[in-house]
């Protein structure tokens, strides 16, 4: 499991892509493919230093080790510092898989920090941290969140004096296939007890930094036209990956106070997708997001017809939905694990309904999303794979897919739909949040229409809507919304 201190995978210095965005270490820093800087607050003022760093990682079943290692100097040209920072964190995990959930205890196992101003060094001599996480996996998307403490003792020339700083706060984050997003608030209160200078009594002082840091991994899919003017295709959708790092400081020293930004960006990974060919959607109202999702290869198919006005039945919506969270079944793999255990004597499949055989073309994508509870059948034994599909089914099913069917108010409330008593009593928690994160609105009568049938057009535009959350709203949520307003 990669969800907290370091899900960048990197052996090298400065991967192009992270697995997905976690913030380095624990200091507000930034960086891209060859540039990380940081700032420093150990002497009461701000100074900014930049450099490079690595990160490697390790990890066992129930165990992961990250490493960093930071060689940076000041940005200041008059200011001769240099700062070497080595540290290893080790995050004990404990599965409940029963509940889909994993906790995780991370402690500091080795350290070594040097901070060098001119004659002046500051040597990390003592540093204690704890910090704990609770991992929640849901089909569409990880969230996961933690609390951290810690201290740091250093001492100045081996035994002229000491800085304190003690460190509480923290993270919230997520990971999907569509982007991951990770944002840190971190308070440090800085004690200083160093030998006076020239003129003064004593050298005592107190202070606090406030550090907000975010890292963003996206992928949206943005039009190319084709500038040729004969051509077999007009043009087509590319998958762009983008990140992001950000971070403020907030200070209030009594030398300086104030605030101060970082912000670094990687360079976009660009990946040219499919060309969609329908001869059916063209001027449509969904032609749009037909032609995405058949790009990113959520529906599939090798005729030129889409048949948009076609009701759409249960096992469409219910394979486009694995493919759209990016939760893929392999085929071949299947095939060769059942002719393995005809080989080794062991009991066949059985399918998990009557109405769909196991050596069906696309029972594994039921099977798949029944294991992880995002569908359910129609009845006990069966799934109705072939039986239209209403807008309080595919509703239900995505909220599902995202975990966020409990988060309804207690039994007894209202939508604020018109049609609200025409809700199933098993799909009003998921109609109630998908209006609340936007994923669906009202007709012109404010009406939701939950068991009106959907179309294949209509089921395109709410997966669109659904993944355009997992890209976007989820991001606002986690990085603008606590950046802006803690």
């Amino acid at each position: 499991m990669k969800r907290y201190i370091a899900s960048i995978v990197a052996l090298v210095l400065f991967m192009s892509i992270n697995v997905f965005a976690t913030p380095l270490d624990f200091s507000g820093g930034v960086a891209n493919e060859y540039l990380y800087e940081e700032f420093v607050f150990i002497t009461g003022t701000p100074i900014k230093f930049t450099g490079k760093y690595t990160v490697s990682e390790k990890e066992k079943a129930d165990e992961e080790t990250v490493s960093y290692k930071f060689t940076l100097t000041s940005e200041d040209p008059s200011l001769e510092g240099k700062l070497d920072r080595t540290v290893t964190y080790v995050t004990a995990l404990s599965s409940y898989d029963d509940k889909g959930q994993t906790t995780g205890q991370t402690s500091v196992s080795k350290y070594k920090e040097t901070v060098k101003l001119g004659a002046d060094s500051y040597t990390l001599t003592d540093y204690q941290f704890s910090k704990s996480d609770i991992i929640d996996s849901r089909p569409a998307a990880d969230f996961y969140s933690g609390n951290m403490v810690g201290r740091k003792v250093y001492t100045l020339n081996r035994n002229q004096g000491t800085v304190t700083v003690d460190i509480t706060g923290g993270n919230v984050g997520y990971e999907n296939f569509w982007g991951s997003t990770e944002t840190q608030v971190i308070d440090h209160i800085i004690k200083a007890n160093l030998p006076a200078r020239e003129g003064e009594t004593e050298n005592n002082w107190q202070g606090t930094v406030s550090v907000q840091v975010s890292d963003s991994l996206t992928k949206s899919l943005r039009y190319s036209e084709n500038n040729a003017n004969f051509s077999s295709f007009d043009g087509g959708y590319v998958r762009v990956t983008e990140e992001q790092m950000v971070s403020k400081y907030d200070y209030y020293l009594p030398s300086a106070r104030g605030t101060l930004s970082l912000n670094q960006e990687r360079v976009p990974k660009l990946e040219s997708l499919i060309v969609p060919k329908f001869r059916d959607v063209n001027g449509h109202w969904a032609e749009d997001h037909i032609k995405k999702l058949y790009s990113l290869n959520v529906f599939e198919g090798n005729s030129d017809i889409f048949s948009p006005n076609t009701p759409a039945n249960r096992l469409e919506f219910t394979k486009a939905i694995m493919r759209a969270c990016d939760i893929r079944v392999n085929m071949e793999e299947t095939k060769t694990s059942r002719s393995t255990r005809r080989k080794r004597n062991e009991p066949v499949e059985v399918s998990y309904f009557k109405d769909i055989a196991v050596d069906h073309a696309d029972y594994q994508y039921v099977k798949s999303g029944v294991d992880r509870q995002i569908v359910q059948g129609v009845s006990k034994d069966s799934f109705g794979p072939n039986q239209t599909l209403t807008r309080a089914q595919a509703i239900t099913i995505l909220i599902r897919a995202l975990g966020f069917e409990n988060r309804a108010p207690n039994p007894g409330y209202y939508t604020s739909f018109s049609d609200d008593r025409m809700i199933p009593s098993w799909a009003k928690d998921s109609i109630y949040m998908a209006q609340q994160i936007g994923l669906v609105q009202g007709d012109a009568a404010n009406r939701v229409n939950p068991n009106q049938p959907l179309t294949r057009a209509e089921t395109s535009t709410l997966i669109v809507r659904f993944l355009e959350f997992l890209e976007k709203d989820l991001q606002k949520d986690y990085r603008e919304h606590i950046m802006n307003f803690n």
